[in-house]
């Protein structure tokens, strides 16, 4: 049973490491893509 704990929280640990590297590339897109627009907004005045 505490092979299966141990294989259990490996996964969990694994997918929490997985789900903030999305997030922060995600996040980095966001920005990306408001710095951009920002930008053309600014060229156009």
């Amino acid at each position: 049973m505490t092979a299966m704990d141990n294989a259990t929280a490996n996964a969990n640990d694994i997918l929490k490491k997985l789900d903030l590297l999305y997030n922060r590339a995600r996040q980095s897109k966001i920005t990306q893509d408001i710095t951009e627009i920002v930008g053309g907004a600014e060229a156009l005045k």
